[in-house]
């Protein structure tokens, strides 16, 4: 194999990307810490928000927060612990387990949402224009888009 090595300016923007994304995650991690949630537990409750019944199937929210099954376990046993989401048995398949989000986990994700949007617009679109936001989209949907192959 040979190595197509980056040009300096493919470096330069690699590098750029990869020192800011710890530091963005960070700061939005943060800005949810009143709300005593992770950037994961909001992307749960919001996945479940989304959906017929705020019910998922394990095996569809793992694909979707791109989780091993161990993985979704962890993940889900803090928010169950604090009654935002119950594990339950499908009412169609009683082998199917199905993670489902609670009132108390909606009225959870409703009092964080808007801190959550007030944080990725402070931290990230607050600095952008609207071509840069324009771009930001066409670059993530192109790498998105190489990665599904």
């Amino acid at each position: 194999m040979t190595t197509k090595w980056l040009t300096p300016k493919e470096m330069d923007a690699w590098r750029t990307y990869i020192e800011t994304y710890g530091d963005l995650v960070n700061a939005i991690e943060h800005d949810l810490d009143e709300h005593d949630i992770t950037l994961g537990d909001y992307q749960v409750l919001v996945y479940l928000s989304e959906t017929k019944g705020r019910a998922l199937r394990m095996c569809d929210l793992a694909d979707r927060l791109q989780l091993s099954p161990s993985g979704l376990t962890r993940r889900l046993d803090g928010l169950v612990s604090e009654g935002y989401v119950v594990r339950e048995p499908s009412t169609v398949d009683r082998r199917v387990m199905m993670a489902k989000l609670t009132d108390a986990g909606f009225e959870t994700l409703r009092d964080a949402a808007p801190h959550h949007v007030d944080s990725v617009r402070r931290h990230i679109f607050d600095h952008l224009d609207d071509d840069q936001v324009e771009a930001m989209a066409s670059i993530f949907t192109a790498i998105s888009n190489g990665l599904a192959g």
